[in-house]
């Protein structure tokens, strides 16, 4: 048998969806159902002052790397030794790559994944021989590998929040435009801001662009989806409209110019910043995870003296760039394309 054949066999393909798609939205869910949601609860439970969520926030942070990793083989349909090894894989890129972490978990998990499934059940030992070499490999990648990723991760990121300091109108244009499309896109906004670890002022601008795409279609598409699309675009996600934006590109032009105008707002006139968990940057108002990552970021600060206290104005900026600000661009917008006919009736019709 080719060693083609032998791949197409064991489920083996390599595929930008299967890995840029699949595995990075399946990370990213792992991230949430870890780190997100650990960063929620050990906020909740240091606000009012509950042990039992602060504890199991903690433990529910601690074990995103093998979060990660099981959620990417899942996704890849790895066999169950093979998922389960993952685990170990996980925790190493993770630990190893240190600020790019989840980008040397998804990189490393795929191919350890992949190796895991081209053995599994070939032996009469398979029992040992497939979680070992899942693992072995897996580790040692880690080791060669996870530091130089979590190297190159934090270099970008760190270019993208230095020149976003440096050129704040423009760059909080750029990144809240950018992070916004990827997070209507079917790829992953919240495991690219995971990847490069961003946070600060970028992250600000990421977490407006994302919120502007949620709460822009939600408002532009009233007319057509009620009270239903207004709750599952702006707290579910906007990715609901791709099918009606490859019919019609045009209806994606009210969202787009929201997160262009308050990417700077944000930056500019309220610096707003986001120093909680760097995967809430590309979550938007999806549970509401963008403002309350950036609220746990306030929180973070006062605890480390870099902030006195939460004052109004935090509360009023977080409120206009979040909701107030890309309802009104997006209606505005949307209101002079229907009347141009660039937008008709149904066009955002959503089967809900």
């Amino acid at each position: 048998m080719k060693f083609k054949d032998f791949c197409e066999k064991k489920d083996v393909k390599i595929s930008i969806k299967r890995y840029g798609i699949d595995a990075m939205s399946a990370m990213a869910q792992g991230l949430f159902a870890s780190l997100l949601i650990g960063t929620i609860l050990n906020t909740i439970g240091t606000q009012f002052n509950i042990e039992i969520l602060n504890t199991a926030g903690s433990y529910a942070m601690a074990a995103s790397g093998v979060a990660m990793a099981i959620a990417i083989g899942y996704a890849l349909k790895a066999p169950q030794l093979v998922l389960f090894s993952l685990a170990a894989v996980g925790a190493a890129a993770n630990s190893l790559g240190g600020a790019g972490g989840p980008l040397a978990v998804l990189v490393i998990a795929i191919l350890s994944a992949e190796i895991g499934k081209l053995v599994s059940k070939e032996t009469k030992i398979d029992i040992i021989v497939t979680p070992a070499v899942t693992i072995i490999f897996g580790v040692a990648l880690s080791t060669l590998i996870a530091p130089w990723i979590g190297v190159a991760a934090s270099a970008v990121g760190n270019a993208i929040m230095w020149a976003t300091e440096l050129q704040p109108f423009l760059m909080g244009m750029i990144v809240a435009l950018l992070v916004g499309i990827a997070l209507t896109l079917p790829i992953s906004s919240a495991a690219i801001c995971a990847a490069l670890s961003l946070t600060g002022l970028a992250g600000g601008a990421a977490v407006a662009g994302c919120c502007a795409q949620m709460i822009g279609f939600a408002v532009a598409s009233f007319k057509e989806n009620k009270v239903g699309g207004l709750v599952s675009q702006g707290i579910g996600t906007s990715m609901l409209q791709m099918g009606n934006i490859v019919k019609n590109w045009k209806i994606w032009i009210p969202a787009c110019i929201a997160s262009i105008v308050a990417g700077p707002i944000a930056t500019c006139v309220f610096k707003m910043q986001m120093n909680g968990p760097a995967i809430s940057s590309g979550m938007g108002t999806c549970g509401m995870v963008g403002p309350i990552g950036v609220y746990s970021g306030w929180v973070s600060d006062i605890a480390n003296g870099t902030k006195d206290a939460i004052t109004a104005m935090d509360w009023i900026g977080l409120l206009i760039i979040c909701i107030v600000l890309p309802a009104v661009v997006a209606w505005a917008v949307n209101k002079l394309l229907r009347k141009i006919n660039w937008i008709k009736d149904g066009d955002m019709k959503l089967d809900l």
